[in-house]
């Protein structure tokens, strides 16, 4: 996909202010990413207990990600405006929504319909759009979606939810894969093809899992701690933008990255700070899948804080 982003031009030219690299960077990374997980997904399928029930539910969890991920691309290749992503997120959302109420496989109900479609639809578009926003960094969005991905699988494994772990273990996988390729000094990215693809695939399938937690608390919380550092990008760089009378849409140099790199760090040790801050709110969202509602509630609270004060430490430091 290198090759052939090189061949045709389809590159990331570093011409906007809040693009950091010095040189045009291909593009075409998430289609790589996207081919990989759909073959090795069906592939695999065929020869592992194979049946029309598996094949539409895996079905039902792709055809939304892939309908974004070509979005992506063309974004990636005509530049779009924010508002048809926005307007295609919204359908993806919807559509999800709708699959997953008449399907019965929402993993937290609430009991109202309407209410879980409104929560399915805005979790969908946020985390669709905390991903993208969140891909701003060699290697960060790459390798928190691997970390983010490995720990959902564990979840759902112990939960003999094996669709799920199936599926995240590919993402897994796939993401890892592409980050020999991603980390600073990047090749190739994964542009909005990769992230908007992984976006979706994650909402849908954190929004599927039911978790193992004691208290209905943990259990909201769950999806949340497995993708607390892209939410707590998004959140900083979004409340940024408004601050400064911004387009929240518009790109800058206000993500955690930016910040971190900004406070001494490499791009490089950037990316693993990042990661490892996934590492532990995802190490959180498992430690509450264990049988103790004492400790489920001490996590949910501390775990929370940390959030808090996190958003605290990067809010307050310099935008640009």
């Amino acid at each position: 996909m290198r090759k052939i982003a090189l061949a045709t031009d389809v590159v990331d030219k570093p011409n906007t202010a809040h693009k950091s690299h010095k040189q045009p960077v291909p593009y075409l990374g998430g289609v790589a990413i996207i081919i990989g997980i759909i073959v090795v997904t069906y592939s695999t399928s065929l020869v592992s207990n194979f049946t029309k029930n598996t094949f539409w539910l895996a079905t039902s969890v792709l055809a939304p990600a892939l309908v974004l991920g070509l979005i992506g691309l063309w974004d990636d290749m005509k530049n779009l405006s924010p508002l048809p992503r926005f307007v295609a997120q919204t359908i993806a959302g919807i559509f999800t929504a709708f699959i997953l109420l008449a399907t019965k496989n929402v993993g937290n109900p609430t009991g109202s319909k309407i209410f879980d479609t409104v929560i399915t639809v805005i979790w969908v578009v946020g985390i669709c759009n905390s991903i993208n926003f969140f891909d701003n960094l060699d290697g960060g969005a790459a390798g928190t979606v691997a970390v983010s991905s490995t720990a959902l699988a564990f979840l759902a494994l112990n939960g003999d939810q094996y669709l799920i772990a199936a599926l995240s273990t590919v993402t897994a996988g796939a993401t890892m894969g592409f980050l020999i390729w991603n980390k600073s000094p990047a090749r190739i990215y994964m542009g909005d093809a990769g992230a908007l693809f992984l976006g979706v695939l994650l909402a849908t399938l954190t929004i599927r899992l039911h978790p193992n937690s004691d208290t209905q608390l943990g259990s909201y919380f769950t999806p949340i701690f497995l993708l607390a550092v892209p939410i707590l990008d998004t959140t900083v760089a979004v409340i940024s933008r408004l601050k400064r009378n911004a387009s929240p849409f518009q790109g800058g140099q206000d993500h955690l990255s930016h910040r971190l790199i900004r406070a001494g760090l490499s791009r490089r040790k950037a990316a693993v700070t990042l990661w490892s801050l996934s590492g532990l709110f995802g190490l959180v969202a498992i430690l509450i899948s264990r049988p103790n509602r004492n400790l489920e509630n001490i996590l949910i609270l501390v775990a929370g804080a940390a959030w808090i004060i996190l958003f605290g430490l990067f809010i307050r430091t310099a935008d640009t």
